[in-house]
């Protein structure tokens, strides 16, 4: 009797996980329409596309003019008076005001430098977009085939449950009228309790994914989320791996973000040495009643003397600059080779799991499961061979399953390391 309960304890678990997905909005998208959405709707690439637009205010602001500044002075008290202005009894002007209007004028190309280094800038900004992006859409495609691939293992779970229910329960009788063993029916509920673990340990997995692909698509609430997935059907890139590590140096983001760094570091190494040059300002100046004239206008100029301080520190370290980004994106482009050569043979070697005669392998062993329990029911099999047919087609299975999500995942890995989609 206990044994029965058991059984029928652990079908209530597993009707108890079932509702739950039942009772969720289930929200079915096939791959195209989850793209869509998580162009929309996701906000790190929101808040990525708003730093764009910060660096190209930048540019802007380096366009501009240094604003011209205005120096005034004039007296407040003299000759026991305030403010004490006009003309004495000879016509003479009294009272000193004095105007001056500066503009300094940026030298050795400074402003030219200064844009250019924030035009490098906004390239940097767009490609950090573009790597955020790539990084979480590789994120949403291995979520979303992950969510595939656990839905069938938990369709598997499903069926077998059924099966080794029906079967206990048959079971059950036998064991009441003596025809079979206590031990052989112990061996049989064994594979429920086991069965049972893997059922949850599936569903645990299944949430995990679902609530990161939820994120990803910014949707919040008991949600169930439902991939479409058509038949696979990947096959070899039409490129040459030359080709490939050639197509990943022009697309690839990291690549890409190490080449527009160096590129920035020359800049400002530029930079820095024109910093080193004396700006120059310049103005009109005005002064009443305090100069050999009355009304005294001249032109100021003015310049800082490179005596003490030419810039050098700041030279010297733009300098190493440049030198360390020049090894790291020989780093760079070391690591982007072998990364793209990884992906390829991991490609090929999933590809190769996935071969006609692999395919017929399981339509025939699928076929042949299908009797195996009635085959046992009917003491047609031993205890020992049943469960030897039993644990294997569980495994079989899954392994199916799993090679269908590592296939496609093989071509994302390589379509994601070269930059562009050179597999749909």
């Amino acid at each position: 009797m206990c044994l029965i309960c058991i059984c029928l304890l652990q079908t209530k678990t597993y009707a108890q996980q079932t509702n739950y997905t039942a009772t969720a909005d289930t929200l079915k998208l096939d791959i195209k329409q989850a793209e869509k959405m998580f162009l929309d709707n996701n906000l790190q690439l929101l808040a990525q596309h708003y730093n764009i637009q910060s660096s190209q205010a930048l540019v802007e602001q380096a366009k501009k003019w240094d604003n011209p500044i205005l120096n005034t002075d004039q007296n407040v008290y003299a000759n026991n008076h305030f403010f004490e202005h006009g003309t004495d009894a000879a016509g003479n002007p009294q009272g000193e005001v004095y105007v001056q209007v500066q503009q300094i004028i940026k030298t050795a190309g400074k402003r030219g430098k200064q844009i250019a280094l924030a035009r490098t800038g906004v390239n940097q900004a767009e490609w950090e977009f573009k790597a955020t992006m790539r990084t979480l859409h590789l994120t949403l495609v291995t979520d979303f085939y992950t969510i595939a691939q656990l839905q069938g293992n938990a369709t598997l779970y499903e069926d077998n449950m059924q099966r080794l229910t029906k079967l206990v329960s048959a079971m059950q009788a036998q064991y009441n009228t003596g025809d079979i063993a206590k031990k052989e029916y112990l061996r049989v509920q064994a594979l429920t309790v086991s069965l049972q673990q893997d059922m949850v340990d599936n569903a645990k997995s299944l949430e995990d994914v679902q609530s990161e692909i939820k994120t990803l698509l910014r949707i919040t609430g008991n949600t169930f989320i439902q991939p479409t997935v058509d038949e696979i059907n990947v096959t070899q890139p039409d490129m040459a791996i030359v080709e490939l590590i050639d197509t990943a140096k022009m697309y690839n983001t990291d690549y890409q973000q190490e080449v527009y760094e160096l590129q920035y570091q020359k800049q400002n190494h530029s930079l820095q040495k024109a910093l080193a040059v004396p700006d120059v300002t310049f103005g009109p100046e005005f002064d009443q009643a305090a100069n050999y004239a009355p009304n005294y206008v001249g032109l100021a100029i003015s310049l800082p003397l490179p005596v003490w301080d030419r810039n050098q520190g700041n030279i010297k370290s733009s300098k190493y600059q440049v030198k360390q980004e020049e090894a790291n994106l020989q780093q760079a482009d070391v690591k982007l080779q072998n990364d793209v050569m990884n992906a390829y043979k991991k490609l090929l070697f999933t590809l190769q799991l996935s071969s006609s005669s692999n395919k017929q392998f399981y339509k025939d062993y699928y076929q042949i499961y299908n009797n195996i329990v009635d085959a046992y029911d009917k003491r047609q099999i031993s205890l020992l061979e049943f469960l030897d047919y039993f644990s294997d087609y569980e495994n079989t299975r899954e392994q199916e399953l799993e090679q269908a999500l590592n296939l496609r995942i093989a071509k994302e890995n390589l379509n994601d390391v070269v930059g562009i989609d050179i597999i749909h």
